[in-house]
């Protein structure tokens, strides 16, 4: 009894390691049809923080569709001076491959002759994946969104400057600008431009719905710029044309609360049915009594 039970155990260890060894060979072929994406990018925010995010995704050679994320990567940031890495934080992907950090407006960074701050975010490498790197670089724009209004004119004034040093500011020339009024779903384009000798003006010829305050979101966007990067801008303001709030609909066919004309039909039709049913139940209790009546008046007949 024990032989067999050693014999069955024996032969299970060894289907089990087959097992194994068959399922690591699929996953690492499984792996090899994969090409990692590893892309960083930088976003400086309205409230003058600097986003800095990774998204690290792998792509199917043979399925463009199939790009599962990297999920729980670490990502080291740092910010580079002559060679010299300075660590800022470091995050985690999500499950949609993405980690973030958030720097804020007083953060420090050493920059370049040129003026540009370099930043590298890092993966280190694992058993399973290979080190990823990027290195991008970037001057530190202001970007100022100024809402006035001018002669009974909404006017939208950006002004944009770099700031060296010793505290020099320094307008830009040549920078591709979008505004945007942003709505409850998405955004609405209303103006795009160029930032020439650190200013750009435009009036907002155009009306739009506000919250229930009339405030309105107004959003400037500098996208990809290759000197600059991602910059965004944005102020709230009372310029909506709906300042009050609108009434709903009440006791219409498409509101909950149904017309009164119907609660009126329907009770009178209901009040018709419990009418008819009482008074069918009273006839049939005097059909029954007038036929006990009819049955004790024929009895003195029978008798007789």
């Amino acid at each position: 009894m024990k032989s067999n039970l050693y014999n069955h155990t024996f032969f299970i260890s060894i289907i089990a390691a087959l097992l194994l060894c068959t399922n690591g060979t699929a996953q690492e072929n499984d792996l090899s049809n994969f090409k990692m994406r590893f892309d960083f990018k930088t976003v400086k925010q309205a409230d003058n923080s600097r986003l800095l995010e990774v998204t690290f995704i792998a792509l199917n050679k043979e399925d463009r569709k199939d790009q599962p994320p990297v999920y729980k990567a670490e990502i080291q940031f740092f910010n580079i001076q002559n060679d010299e890495e300075i660590l800022l934080g470091s995050s985690k992907t999500s499950k949609e491959g993405v980690a973030q950090l958030i720097l804020p407006e007083n953060q420090k960074y050493n920059i370049d002759g040129e003026g540009y701050i370099n930043l590298r975010a890092r993966f280190n490498s694992t058993d399973a994946l290979s080190e990823e790197e990027e290195d991008l670089m970037v001057k530190d724009l202001h970007l100022d969104l100024n809402l006035s209004v001018i002669d009974s004119v909404k006017t939208v004034t950006l002004t944009a400057f770099t700031i060296d040093s010793l505290g020099v500011k320094t307008p830009v020339n040549d920078v591709y600008v979008t505004t945007y009024v942003k709505a409850m779903l998405s955004k609405k384009n209303i103006d795009e431009g160029i930032i020439s000798d650190g200013e750009y003006t435009f009036a907002m010829s155009q009306s739009f719905a506000g919250n229930t305050k009339g405030d309105l979101t107004i959003s400037s966007i500098i996208d990809d710029n290759d000197e600059y990067g991602n910059i965004i801008q944005e102020k709230t303001v009372h310029w909506g044309t709906f300042n009050k709030q609108i009434k709903t609909d009440e006791n219409k066919l498409w509101t909950k609360a149904a017309p009164i004309w119907m609660y009126v039909v329907l009770t009178i039709l209901l009040l018709g049915v419990y009418v008819n049913f009482i008074y069918t139940i009273v006839n049939l209790f005097k059909i029954k009594k007038e036929g006990s009546e009819l049955e004790i008046k024929k009895e003195p007949y029978r008798n007789t």
